[in-house]
């Protein structure tokens, strides 16, 4: 097949305002795609939604999914990860070791791993639970929230933070600038969307993010501490440069961030939509939690995708034969959703079996290191709403990122009955 062989369904899939329709919309898409065409070949568009020449190749399956993500000598990440081909500056502010093949992503990737062991999330549940209580109970006495800006957005950023040795008085300029880099197709954070606009605002946010890293690494270097930054730069034998730091960082706190943020959000929006899986996990936290806090990052898919690119001519995935350069994206959102792996797949159902997920990417070697991290701070602030405000349920529609990248919710407002939480 070439890409003059242009199938009409999914052409949504790149038309971000599409992406703010209501959930049952695109789920829908997707459903018809894995049953009637789950290659599709899909237009690219630009900001404005007109068609901007080139295209991909949509996988929708879970199998399709699993397998690409396992063969990376034949589908590259190194070429970048977003649908659309970015200036390689630009994607140093929202790649870093995303955007890596190997040997170069392997590297990077040992280094970092020294700050995601087993012991190292161990030293911070008390952390987290610390963090759970003051941002929960901050808004616990008014009986209403913005769920998103006031809960979601703030634990992970806090916990990221406090991983790295950053001071908290950075909280709020790094929460504006993330929103930027990772929010630029939504006129909230960028309200000029021309390309020219969207690209020098990530551009200034992600500078203004490295010269706070920059500055980091140099202190830590002159006196380490205990914390990543030093372990990353400072510590003995392999380290990574500042430069790769800062590059680093806007990864973690876009991908720490915005993928435990937006879970948390998409959470409570399941918690509220089925009222018996909620009772059943609150009755017995200690039993269902594991599963519940998975279940919430399938049926919410915090990143709807990922990009590879064909490394050469004649790569074959099942009947299909591409061509070096070809684009192939991997929708999570719809994976996660096979109805050969997920029956009665937009059910929030806590008690499923044990089919892996691909929330996380599936196996291979761009598979979250940060899954783990994830999934503790998702079990603690679940735990810590059910003991607070065990009530506490999403009121009127969520307001959607518009990006095809992000399953991204920026405002949901919640009510609560009213509390006295101590500090």
């Amino acid at each position: 097949m070439t890409s003059t062989e242009i199938s009409k369904p999914g052409d949504e899939l790149d038309d971000l305002t599409w992406w703010t329709r209501p959930v049952e919309e695109r789920d829908a898409v997707f459903a018809r795609l894995r049953a009637e065409d789950p290659r599709p070949y899909v237009l690219e568009r630009d900001l404005a939604g007109e068609p901007r020449g080139g295209g991909f190749w949509a996988l929708t399956r879970y199998d399709d999914v699993w397998e690409v993500s396992r063969r990376p000598d034949d589908f590259s990440s190194g070429q970048g990860t977003t649908i659309f081909d970015q200036p390689a500056s630009l994607r140093e502010y929202r790649g870093s070791i995303i955007d890596m093949d190997n040997p170069e992503h392997q590297r990077l990737r040992r280094i970092v791993s020294r700050g995601f062991t087993a012991k190292s999330l161990e030293r911070l549940h008390a952390d987290v639970e610390q963090a759970s209580r003051e941002i929960i109970g901050a808004v616990a006495e008014r009986g209403e929230c913005d769920f998103v800006t006031e809960i979601a957005a703030l634990l992970p950023l806090r916990i990221v933070n406090a991983m790295m040795g950053i001071p908290q008085r950075y909280e709020r300029f790094i929460f504006d600038q993330t929103n930027i880099v990772l929010g630029a197709s939504d006129p909230e954070y960028v309200p000029d969307q021309t390309p020219r606009s969207v690209a020098a605002a990530v551009w200034k946010a992600g500078e203004a993010l490295s010269d706070l890293l920059r500055e980091l690494a140099a202190e830590r270097i002159a006196e380490p501490q205990d914390d990543l930054i030093t372990t990353l730069v400072a510590a003995q034998g392999e380290r990574m440069t500042p430069e790769e730091l800062a590059r680093f960082f806007i990864l973690l706190v876009g991908a720490g961030n915005e993928t435990t943020r937006n879970a948390l959000a998409h959470g409570l929006l399941a918690l509220t939509q089925f009222p018996e899986q909620r009772r059943l996990w609150q009755e017995d936290p200690d039993t269902h939690t594991a599963a519940a806090v998975d279940e919430v990052v399938r049926w919410g898919s915090p990143v709807l995708y990922m990009r590879r690119t064909v490394t050469r001519d004649g790569v074959q995935l099942g009947d299909q034969t591409f061509a070096e350069g070809d684009k192939v994206v991997l929708w999570y959102r719809s994976a996660n959703q096979d109805e050969s792996y997920f029956p009665d797949p937009t059910r929030f159902d806590i008690t499923r079996g044990h089919t892996a997920h691909v929330a996380f990417g599936a196996p291979g070697p761009h598979h979250c290191l940060g899954a783990n991290l994830a999934r503790l701070e998702l079990s603690v602030a679940f735990r810590t709403l059910f003991e607070l405000l065990p009530d506490i349920r999403a009121v009127g529609e969520p307001q959607f990122l518009r990006s095809n990248f992000l399953h991204g919710i920026k405002h949901l407002r919640a009510e609560f009955t009213p509390v006295s939480v101590q500090a």
